[in-house]
């Protein structure tokens, strides 16, 4: 038989246990701070129309031009169903999927310009954010943000590649020069009996219209302001010219909100920003103090203890509490007189059996060394006790007077 090794190496190292720990709280808790801010993280470079896009059908080209004019840009994540004080035009990109009710939720009383979807494009398998062309949506499709406002709205799109020419006929666009455009595949325009015609092309169809008598303007084709129309310098100056007559001297709020990168509202989000932060970081550190005590307590676990305790004490104390709870202390008085005066006959140098005497005796010492009791009266004292303080009264004047008669002052 091989002999046994003299020491067991552990299954696991506590250093590596504490790491494997460690590794899973922090892996645990950035899970959690990614879930809650997921949506704000996403860059939003998804191929479609909007204007975090850099496709061909995206508008973060328009959104690249306005800053390179010195123009305030934002993309809110949130919906921007009221234009705030002093700020400038909000532009909607929707997508075909999006509802009637959520475009009537905003404010038709501030300038606000809506982009008609045109293109049903598919991602590009190469490249990440390229989109290929598949097909131009359908009227009622392309049409469904306009027919929010005006059931009327129809789609009107000329065959194959064409130039036009847009003519300002209202508002701030009509003392403006006639612009011409690049090449724009099937240009979009707007019919309704709602529109009133802001921009025109060259057969009178309505490319930039009003709704109304409002500030709410919409854009029929998409192509004056996404990338693939900007790569023209003549439909990115006829596109960007209609920016900057609409918005003034004031900024740009691109919504992107409608295409699906609203900002989220979660009771986590609240745990992470203020004022709800601090409490945050105090129930961590917390978590973290318990954790660590838990780990590094002082001293071995202690088991449970004994329903009745075993011995000599226990039985004492066990019998001291039954007499205190029958209030009988009072009648253990007088034996504990005849206790004392036992132990003070056997100090005085009494012989076992010699105990006839004992009164004599210890009468005679008394008068040697004149205590401040005699034993006759703490005997009478001790049979008259009839509570606990008494009883305590007595109990000290007896070992008084039995430290008086031997002469032990402990």
């Amino acid at each position: 038989m091989s002999e046994a090794p003299s020491s067991v190496r552990a299954a696991f190292s506590p250093r590596t246990m504490i790491g494997l720990v460690l590794v899973g709280v922090f892996a645990f808790s950035a899970f959690v701070v990614l879930s809650v801010y997921a949506p704000d993280l996403r860059s939003g470079d998804d191929g479609r129309a909007h204007a975090l896009s850099k496709s061909a059908i995206g508008y973060a080209g328009a959104v690249r031009l306005l800053q390179a004019e010195g123009a305030p840009v934002v993309i809110s994540r949130s919906p921007l169903l009221r234009a705030g004080h002093g700020s400038g035009l909000r532009i909607l990109t929707p997508g075909p999927e999006v509802k009637s009710a959520t475009l009537e939720a905003y404010d038709r009383k501030s300038p606000m310009l809506i982009v008609l979807p045109k293109w049903q494009a598919i991602p590009d398998a190469v490249h990440r954010g390229w989109v290929r062309k598949a097909t131009i949506l359908s009227n009622g499709l392309g049409a469904g943000p306009a027919k929010s406002l005006d059931e009327s709205s129809f789609l009107h799109r000329r065959t194959g590649l064409t130039s036009p020419r847009l003519r300002g006929v209202a508002g701030p666009f009509a003392a403006q020069p006639v612009a011409p455009l690049g090449p724009i595949d099937q240009l979009q325009t707007l019919s309704g009996k709602d529109w009133r015609p802001v921009l025109v092309d060259d057969e009178n169809r309505m490319v930039l219209a009003a709704w109304r008598d409002s500030q709410v303007l919409v854009l029929a084709d998409p192509d004056l302001l996404n990338t693939q129309g900007l790569k023209n310098l003549d439909t990115a100056r006829a596109g960007m010219a209609v920016l900057d007559t609409l918005r003034g001297d004031r900024g740009v709020a691109f919504d992107v909100s409608l295409n699906g990168f609203e900002r989220s509202r979660s009771v986590l989000r609240l745990a992470f920003e203020p004022p709800m932060l601090g409490a945050t970081l105090c129930a961590l550190a917390a978590a973290m103090l318990m954790g660590f005590h838990a780990v590094a307590r002082f001293g071995p676990a202690t088991g449970g203890a004994r329903a009745f305790a075993l011995g000599k004490r226990a039985l004492i104390d066990t019998s001291a509490d039954l007499i205190r709870a029958a209030r009988k202390e009072h009648e253990l008085a007088p034996a504990y007189a005849a206790l004392i005066e036992a132990r003070t006959a056997r100090a005085a140098g009494e012989r076992e059996g010699a105990a006839g005497d004992r009164a004599a005796r210890l009468a005679g010492l008394e008068r040697r060394r004149g205590p401040t009791d005699t034993l006759e009266a703490l005997k009478t004292a001790a049979q008259a006790a009839r509570s606990r303080g008494e009883t305590l009264g007595v109990a000290a004047r007896l070992f008084h007077w039995k430290s008086e008669m031997t002469r032990d002052r402990r």
